[in-house]
């Protein structure tokens, strides 16, 4: 067994730069494209726009393909992955035994959470798609992480090795013929011909 190292807890940290997108500029703009909410006030936009996003990431927790954004921007769902390769080290059991002790997700058979963001699985393509990115808020990783334990085997198993949207859309393929096969079942009369 190694030694756990404690970390220096006064040691300097890099922080970067934080950008916020809903700033001034942005409700002015935002207020100048669309005149007929220019009488909300900016606290009551932010309010909006958290209680959207928050309704969107719970959609993407609870289904299991994930959702499409709107203006065909991209796919957001939760894929399961394979346990990483590197060590992933329990900090708080680590400094209280003073040994390494890494965490094993054992409620989780050692599968990951990943929230995945993809603009090539639409059916109509984007142009400059490559430049789109998605960086979740803390609320949404923390929901996941609570989430993801309960109900781990339902979600999008992802293969390291293939492209995301041959595996995504294989998936979504898969249950749109399942879902096509259960209403045909319904329908079906053996009697009817």
């Amino acid at each position: 067994m190694k030694e756990f190292k404690k970390p220096n807890l006064t040691a300097p940290r890099y922080r970067p730069e934080v950008h916020s997108i809903m700033n001034k500029e942005f409700f002015e703009s935002f207020k100048k494209k669309y005149p007929k909410y220019s009488n909300l006030d900016n606290k009551e936009l932010r309010k909006i726009i958290k209680s959207f996003n928050s309704s969107l990431y719970q959609t993407v927790i609870d289904t299991r393909d994930g959702v499409l954004l709107p203006e065909q921007i991209g796919w957001l769902f939760i894929g399961t992955c394979q346990s990483p390769k590197k060590e992933n080290i329990d900090f708080v059991k680590s400094k209280k035994y003073g040994v390494v002790i890494s965490n094993k997700n054992w409620e989780t058979d050692g599968k990951l959470a990943k929230i995945f963001f993809t603009s090539f699985a639409l059916k109509y393509k984007i142009k400059n798609r490559e430049f789109w990115n998605f960086v979740a808020c803390r609320e949404f990783k923390r929901s996941v992480a609570k989430a993801y334990p309960e109900n781990w085997n339902t979600y999008v198993v992802v293969d390291p090795i293939k492209q995301l949207k041959v595996n995504y859309t294989k998936n979504t393929f898969i249950n749109s013929l399942k879902e096509k096969q259960k209403k045909d079942l319904k329908n079906y009369n053996e009697f009817d011909l």
